[in-house]
């Protein structure tokens, strides 16, 4: 059944791996140029400059190696940081800025609307994660703005399963011109999580970034 209403941790981990074949090289380097140097020919030696040269070379790229490690510790501990502060958003109502909203057995899919002006009447369409059309149906309007839920029940009676569901909206207002309609998923944060350096929210089973969120309410 579809109801309309209008409205007045994956913890990133430090690579060192790279650090210690560096070190490893290194010390390889330093055995071949001392063997370099004793087995010059004295008559004609190496410039110092050049000896100087490939160490100051060397050293360099051990200093950006050794930097990057750095760099992932402190990304790290930001993520972490960040997931402690998100957590806090769990129990309370978000808003996203996408129209696909997570459907499942105890809660219904919902979404927010709004329109520049008054709609007459609306066709909702919704399409499974797959991009599928599951359902089709014409709503009423009477306002510029409300909120609509879907159990999964199509127009044919038919009840689908658990699943990210996306809704699009188009209308026409009272003189039977078309008004644009942008459709925002919401529902309650139930977990939070690290997921590939990005925190991610689960709103009744649809995994949102925190980049997504338009609104958090309580």
């Amino acid at each position: 059944m579809t109801t309309v209403n209008s409205a007045t941790s994956n913890t990133p981990t430090t690579d060192t791996t790279g650090g210690s074949k560096l070190n490893a090289d290194f010390t390889m380097f330093l055995k071949l140029l001392t063997t370099q140097m004793q087995n010059q020919d004295p008559l004609d030696p190496m410039d110092t400059a050049q000896y100087t040269q490939q160490l100051v070379q060397y050293s360099q790229v051990e200093q950006s190696m050794a930097q990057t490690t750095t760099l992932k510790s402190i990304l790290s501990s930001l993520g972490t940081q960040n997931l402690t502060q998100a957590s806090a958003m769990i129990g309370h109502m978000v808003e996203t800025n996408s129209g696909t909203a997570g459907l499942s057995a105890e809660k219904p899919a919902q979404w927010l609307w709004s329109a520049p002006r008054e709609v007459g009447t609306m066709t909702a369409t919704i399409t499974d994660a797959k991009g599928k059309v599951v359902d089709t149906r014409t709503v009423e309007g009477g306002a510029a703005a409300g909120n609509m839920s879907w159990d999964g029940t199509t127009s044919a009676g038919k009840k689908l399963g658990a699943g990210d569901y996306t809704l699009a909206l188009t209308g026409k207002d009272a003189s039977g011109n078309d008004v644009k309609i942008v459709a925002h998923s919401v529902g309650i944060v139930t977990d939070v999580a690290l997921e590939n350096g990005t925190i991610q929210v689960t709103v009744n089973g649809h995994k949102s970034d925190t980049a997504n969120l338009v609104r958090i309410g309580t």
